[in-house]
């Protein structure tokens, strides 16, 4: 008999996509769309980062002009890191923390990295919190002390 843990990693997890908001199952992959619209939203990147590879120094304006595709879903790309404003480009992302230029992604190094401390450091837990596991899973419920 398979464990209630091992369905869920076969099915995944229930969701609506993020685009057509059909209800598909979510593998902890991917960027939150149906199959469908994954196959449409690679197809559309792909557009996308072959014209930057062909213009260079091409806006997101003239890309989204020249291929119809939204401004959004291009900022979207670039704050994925599935792609990436050049070096010496004079317009770049901002950190959603402290507001700093970034080429692609939504947090600057040192932010991330404050926020990883941050976590981490919210997240210990106390002796009392920290259960032991059971040497089997067979037995009674059995109560800790006499108290009511």
């Amino acid at each position: 008999m398979e464990t209630e843990k091992n369905q869920f990693n076969k099915k995944g997890q229930v969701r609506n996509c993020k685009h057509c908001g059909r209800v598909f199952h979510y593998f902890g992959y991917g960027y939150g769309y149906c199959e469908r619209c994954t196959k449409i939203d690679n197809e559309t990147f792909h557009k996308v980062k072959e014209y930057i590879w062909n213009h260079a120094h091409a806006t997101v304006l003239e890309v989204s002009g020249a291929l119809g595709v939204s401004e959004k879903q291009i900022y979207q790309y670039l704050r994925d890191s599935r792609l990436e404003v050049p070096e010496d480009s004079p317009i770049f992302l901002k950190c959603e923390i402290c507001n700093t230029d970034i080429r692609y992604g939504r947090y600057c190094p040192e932010c991330a990295m404050q926020m990883n401390k941050d976590f981490t450091s919210n997240i210990r837990a106390d002796n009392f919190e920290i259960g032991e596991k059971p040497k089997n899973m067979r037995g009674k419920m059995h109560y800790l002390s006499s108290k009511d």
